[in-house]
């Protein structure tokens, strides 16, 4: 792939609005971000793409486009459809066995959200991991800030440099034994 500046990279798919690619899509993800040398947030993506495009393709209208791009300090994945409903969280009781996807989405990816298209029914929904310039990227689960921003970042995006990482570090505690 040939170079651009600031080490832009993308690729784009326009799907057939059949729940069936979903998994052809995922390992083709897999695929380009091995080749992208981001096996460390790979099974993250995977997840995500998995989830946003069940969700295009089940609740949205065709065309369906994937799209991934990163630069220098930043992965982001997006799923368009043409469809006029915005996805929403649900209020689900232990038993559901549908409806988590963008709890899913929110929990693996440091940013999230969705942009209607401004000239048409539909919405981008989009998943972004910062990462570290000249490192390999970390585990989305331990440093994860949710935007739910209206605007998706664009490939020009900066994310915000001074917050503090450490307030967002997800911590499991034990649970304690009644006495």
């Amino acid at each position: 792939m040939p170079a651009t500046p600031n080490d832009l990279r993308t690729v784009c798919w326009t799907l057939p609005h059949e729940l069936s690619i979903v998994g052809k899509a995922r390992g083709m993800v897999n695929e380009t971000l091995i080749s992208w040398a981001f096996q460390s947030i790979a099974d993250d993506v995977v997840l995500v793409v998995g989830e946003l495009l069940a969700n295009a393709i089940t609740h949205g209208e065709p065309l369906v486009r994937l799209s991934l791009w990163t630069g220098a300090d930043e992965l982001c994945v997006r799923v368009t459809d043409h469809g006029p409903e915005q996805p929403r969280h649900l209020d689900l009781g232990v038993e559901a066995v549908h409806g988590r996807g963008l709890a899913i989405v929110e929990a693996l990816a440091h940013d999230s959200g969705v942009t209607p298209l401004p000239d048409r029914p539909g919405k981008t929904v989009w998943a972004r991991w910062r990462l570290s310039p000249g490192a390999s990227p970390r585990r989305a689960s331990t440093a994860r800030r949710p935007s739910r921003a209206a605007d998706g970042p664009s490939p020009h995006h900066q994310p915000d440099q001074d917050r503090d990482e450490t307030n967002s570090r997800l911590t499991l505690q034990p649970l304690e034994s009644p006495p």
